[in-house]
């Protein structure tokens, strides 16, 4: 149980600073968004620097694909040290970007640039996070542990966000405005090098060493296809599943989590530290709420939470945003912000479990990471930028139905998959079909009892 532990504490914290740095660009987009675009409208600023954090997302699919491909080939602890190296790379170009005044749009240039190399990092940290807390937790624990991707996930934010009010209270606005933004990218730089010392002595998950080993029996052509797209297209019903699945939870998550303060400053009128406020404590509660929700998906199954989280966010996004719009102080923002997340949990606490889950060893990392990816290009790195589209369009509450519309598609998916929870990772794929089929046999699949 120590080294379970021990795992999940270094593949968490990794994931804590690799979102940490993702998110304190969108949490302090407001701050320095003036420094690298001319003088203008406040809400086209916004979706310039949104257009930018978008961009980062489609750089995801070639980070899922490469990243991916090196935690299938040479192991999740290799792909997890290259991803938290990117990161900090990324950060610190980020802290020494120059601004408008001073080289133009070269410091625009700089941001895209650290953006690119971001969507790389992330694009592999999700998918070789969720194998890695998947592959090394106990068996009938695994929606539990791969939960702390989440946790970890919100503790960057949360982290994020606390510096943010730190320096909030610290800094005039115009300090804030002029160098202040450029302090958490600093630290997250420092915090990326410490967890890289950590990486560099993780230990390696128990189902890809044992895979590894078995492959020295494999012909040299099987061996050669580990984590490739081909070996991935013997699973196209997966990965497919993977991105519909995907699709309603990652434009919910963001517009709750990302696009939050955003909202409640530039729509609802809050001050920026109420604003700051409220997220941060909603993501407090959030982060709590995850390992519950997971270790209650391995006692009920997988597909309770998510068919929960769907018909939620499918029912209650449109009058959720509309209230929170009118929220008009800390507390009713607050109650209608916990109520969003709650809902939310029963997708964020669960689907990195669900997809490692859907795939076998040799090809897991792959098979996580690029469908997912797609599906964060295509509809959560979107999503910010999509409800700025609509607020200068003066139809802000379009973007609500579209939250709404994309959970419903997913709810179609969730109706519809296979149970997870008691598939055994180191047999998943060894038979014709990638899953048992449901109600195919009592214990088709199952874990074997400990």
């Amino acid at each position: 149980m120590g080294q379970h532990w021990k795992k999940i504490w270094v593949g968490s914290a990794g994931n804590m600073v690799e979102w940490f740095d993702w998110f304190v660009y969108a949490s302090f987009a407001t701050y320095f968004a003036g420094a690298f675009f001319p003088a203008g409208n406040d809400t086209a600023k916004l979706m310039n620097t949104a257009g930018i954090f978008a961009v980062g997302f489609f750089m995801r699919p070639v980070g899922g694909w490469l990243l991916g491909r090196v935690g299938d080939r040479k192991g999740r602890k290799a792909a997890l040290t290259m991803t938290v190296t990117l990161m900090s790379a990324s950060a610190v170009l980020i802290a020494i970007a120059p601004t408008y005044a001073v080289a133009g749009y070269g410091g625009v240039a700089v941001l895209l640039v650290a953006r690119l190399l971001q969507g790389l990092s992330v694009g592999g940290e999700y998918a070789a996070s969720a194998t890695y807390l998947t592959e090394a937790s106990a068996p009938g624990r695994r929606g539990f542990a791969s939960s702390f991707q989440y946790v970890s996930m919100t503790a960057g934010q949360i982290l994020g966000l606390g510096l943010q009010i730190v320096l909030q209270h610290t800094l005039s606005s115009d300090e804030l405005h002029s160098w202040g933004w450029r302090i958490p990218f600093i630290v997250g730089a420092l915090g990326a090098a410490v967890i890289f010392y950590l990486r560099r002595n993780m230990l390696e998950t128990e189902a890809y060493t044992e895979a590894t080993a078995e492959s020295t029996e494999e012909s040299a052509a099987q061996a050669a296809e580990r984590g490739t797209i081909r070996a991935l297209m013997r699973h196209k019903r997966e990965a497919f599943l993977v991105i519909a699945l995907t699709m309603g939870g990652t434009v919910a998550y963001y517009t709750y989590t990302t696009y939050l303060t955003k909202y409640l400053s530039n729509s609802a009128g809050l001050p920026k530290q109420t604003a700051t406020l409220v997220s941060f404590c909603a993501l407090i509660v959030f982060a709590c709420l995850q390992p519950l929700a997971g270790a209650l998906s391995d006692r009920i199954g997988r597909r309770p939470l998510l068919i929960t989280f769907a018909v939620g966010s499918t029912f209650l996004t449109v009058p959720i945003m509309t209230l929170l719009k009118h929220a008009g102080s800390f507390w009713p923002a607050l109650g209608l912000s916990l109520l969003a997340l709650v809902v939310v949990t029963g997708y964020t606490s669960i689907n990195a479990c669900v997809k490692a889950e859907l795939f076998p060893t040799g090809i897991r990392s792959l098979g996580v990471a690029l469908p997912y990816a797609i599906a964060n290009a295509l509809f959560g790195g979107t999503a910010e930028y999509v409800a700025l589209w609509f607020k200068k369009g003066g139809i802000e509450s379009g973007f609500y139905w579209y939250v709404a519309g994309c959970a419903a598609v997913s709810l179609v998916v969730y109706l519809t998959m296979r149970e997870t929870r008691d598939i055994d990772l180191k047999r998943v794929g060894r038979a014709p079909g990638a899953l048992p089929e449901a109600g195919a046999g009592k214990d088709a699949g199952k874990v074997p009892a400990s």
